[in-house]
Parts: structure tokens; C-alpha cells; sequence
């Protein structure tokens, strides 16, 4: 049996309790090792194989996993964040499920929610933005070409962009042509809940400056539209005494 288990967004603590337990009875673990924080490990039982996925292949992974699932081992796939987001999961199943080798997915939480937590902003104001674009720039993985930053600025909703901030000028640009403007609102989060988590608010124009000044070229997420200014919003109708629900008669 294969464990797919989100690792969550960094801090040991924030982890599921599914997902530590998941890490505790392991047999054997494969992580991510260059984005998910090594104390989780901490809580792997003595003699526990463990693997550092990020100098391995997709196959040498599989092969990992087939000689312990014919051992009769328990394993654990130990993603960052959330294994359904830029996780790289389906493949891994896809393969798995070629051997018949059973498997299972235990969700975590995304950085991109520690991001807002780290802000202590909300994604969903009413009457500001109601939607969240999950999205990246084109790299060596490519995109598909319908899902460009240009065309999703054009939505003017929040933007979250992982795996981009060692291309913000670029990523900057293309915001802009695509329709927001230079003032928009604009946050940086440098490894969300980890020790050394850092964060700044500044606008789209100042984004490029923001990351060079503070060494920023990777692991952060940049937070783009008019919700990180966590202001102008309308109250919740959810809470309105004169709104009705189904649990409550509006007043």
C-alpha cells in the first residue's frame, strides 16, 4: 500500500492527524526534500527507510515503492502542501496502477492557504472577489495555452502564482498586459509557516523591486488583485440578522 500524504505548507504542526500517523507507522518514506520541511520526519519510527525524492527519478520512486509493496511494507509519498496541487501524483498512480499496487491520498493543507493565513487575509470578500485563480508562468513544464497569465488577468480576480517568483519582472509585465494595472495590489510570501517565513504587501509596480531588494527568487508564493488590500469588502449575508437561512428566519 502507497500513502500519498500532503506534508502541508511547512510548519511540522500543520500537518493533518491523518498524515502523521501515516508518517509514524511507515515502513518506508519518500519525500519531496527539497520543499517539504525534514522535521516531519521526526516522527518516522527507528528503522524506517527514507528517501529523498528530489534527487531520485520518477522511476527510481517506483521502484522504491514495488520492492517494498512486495516486502510487504507500508509507504508513505510525503508531498508539500496539498499532494493535488503542483504535486506530480498522477504519474506516480498512473505507474502504480500498471503493477496493481494498491494506493490512497491524504490531503494536506496548500501553501497557498499558509500564505493567507501568514497575511491574515481572507481570498473571498464579498463585493471584492469572490474566485482564486491557482496558476504558474510557463517554464521547462509548459501551460496550456489557453490558461496564459494574460487571459486569466483579463478575469481581475485574486491570483495566486506558484512556482514563478524567479521570474517577476517577466511575470509583472505579462499581468499587466493581460489587464490589471500598476497599482494593483500585490503581496509576497517567502515560505509560508516555516521559521523563516517572510512577507510584504506592495503593488504590482513595486513587486520586481520588493523581490530583488529581499533576495526573493524562490519558494514564494505571489498573491496578485484588489483582495490583498483587505478593505472596501460588504458584509456576509451569511451573517446579516435580516438575511434567511436555512437554519435561521431573517429579522
Amino acid at each position: 500500500m502507497v500513502d500519498f500524504v500532503g506534508a502541508g505548507p511547512g510548519a511540522p504542526d500543520l500537518i493533518t492527524l491523518r498524515g502523521q500517523k501515516k508518517i509514524e507507522e511507515a515502513d518506508v518514506i519518500i519525500y519531496a526534500g527539497s520543499l517539504v520541511n525534514p522535521a516531519l520526519l521526526e516522527a518516522a519510527k527507528p528503522g524506517c527507510e527514507i528517501y529523498d525524492s528530489a534527487k531520485m527519478t520518477l522511476e527510481e520512486v517506483i521502484a522504491v515503492m514495488e520492492r517494498a509493496e512486495k516486502e510487504g511494507r507500508r509507504i508513505v509519498r510525503l508531498h508539500t502542501g496539498d499532494p493535488s496541487v503542483y504535486g506530480a501524483i498522477r504519474e506516480q498512480m498512473a505507474e502504480l496502477e500498471k503493477r496493481n499496487i494498491p494506493y490512497a491520498v491524504t490531503p494536506g493543507v496548500s501553501s497557498f492557504c499558509g500564505a493567507a493565513a501568514a497575511l491574515e487575509m481572507e481570498y473571498t470578500l464579498p463585493g471584492v472577489s469572490q474566485s482564486v485563480i491557482l496558476t504558474r508562468m510557463a517554464g521547462r513544464t509548459k501551460v496550456p495555452e489557453k490558461e496564459s497569465i494574460e487571459s486569466f488577468a483579463a478575469h481581475q480576480a485574486t491570483m495566486v502564482l506558484f512556482l514563478s517568483s524567479g521570474r517577476i519582472p517577466e511575470l509583472v509585465e505579462r499581468l499587466i498586459a493581460g489587464g490589471y494595472t500598476a497599482d494593483t495590489p500585490a503581496a509576497l510570501v517567502y515560505k509560508a509557516t516555516w521559521p523563516e517565513e517572510r512577507k510584504w504587501v506592495c503593488t504590482l509596480g513595486t513587486l520586481a523591486q520588493t523581490a530583488e531588494e529581499n533576495g526573493i527568487d524562490r519558494t514564494a508564493l505571489v498573491i496578485v488583485g484588489d483582495v490583498v488590500r483587505q478593505s472596501g469588502f460588504e458584509r456576509s449575508k451569511l451573517y446579516d440578522g435580516s438575511f434567511t437561512t436555512g437554519f435561521r428566519e431573517g429579522k
